[in-house]
């Protein structure tokens, strides 16, 4: 039974989540919808990470097992005539390594947070940006956003339904600059606790307009307390850029 990796797009905006959920429309259920469409399997996909409610994925890794050896590039192509008109799209599709797992096997997972910085509303960027009209000192934030990297218990910028059975976790990247009128926040690590980069991007944006300090972060992150957060940015902004293997 081949193993096939794909490397999956997706609009987050018209979905509750990435994962499963029944009577509910799903990145996973339409790609699993997609499948059956195609050569006639009910199958549970794999992902490397599920997305929540309204956020994006430029490289989203899930794996599919099908009973029949197809062609890469006929599954790729099968996905998206069944995957239209919905907002997802297979980029790229290869038969994966013996053993390799979509989730298991990742070594590093890397998020993008959009935030646009003028007075103006986005037109043409409507719910993929979070709009910030104050100015934000990109510079600070990126200077405040080094205390978070390395690993910490993250507490307090974990959501209070995260699963995950520890608090621990290994920042490697966690970078801010300023794109014109966005400023970009980009993490990296081998996982992420529930809404962790959303919660350390609304913090860091806090630092940007001036009513935190780094020593301000430092403190809630030592604080190992939700309740020391900052507030939460929106789901618009997040995209799951890539996963390394």
């Amino acid at each position: 039974m081949p193993r096939y990796r794909l490397l999956i797009e997706y609009d987050g905006r018209p979905f509750n989540g990435f994962q499963a959920q029944d009577g509910l429309p799903t990145i996973q259920g339409a790609i699993e919808r997609a499948v059956k469409a195609f050569c006639g399997e009910d199958l549970r996909l794999q992902a490397a990470g599920r997305t929540d409610t309204g956020v994006h994925a430029r490289g989203q890794v899930v794996h599919v097992d099908l009973a029949k050896d197809w062609p890469a590039e006929t599954v790729r192509n099968a996905l998206n005539a069944h995957l239209v008109p919905q907002p997802i799209a297979v980029l790229e599709a290869s038969v994966a390594p013996e053993g390799w797992h979509a989730r298991f096997s990742a070594k590093e997972r890397r998020y993008l947070y959009r935030i646009l910085n003028r007075m103006a509303p986005p037109a043409l960027d409507q719910g993929r940006v979070w709009h910030v009209k104050k100015p934000l000192d990109a510079e600070a934030m990126h200077e405040a956003a080094q205390a978070l990297v390395g690993h910490h218990d993250f507490t307090t910028f974990r959501d209070l339904g995260c699963q995950a059975k520890s608090p621990m976790k290994t920042l490697d990247l966690a970078s801010v600059r300023r794109e014109g009128d966005e400023v970009l926040l980009e993490f990296a690590s081998r996982s992420f606790l529930h809404r962790q980069v959303r919660s350390m991007t609304g913090t860091l944006a806090e630092v940007g307009v001036g009513r935190w300090t780094r020593a301000d972060l430092v403190a809630a992150l030592e604080a190992r307390d939700r309740r020391a957060c900052g507030p939460v940015a929106p789901a618009e902004g997040l995209y799951l850029t890539g996963v390394a293997y």
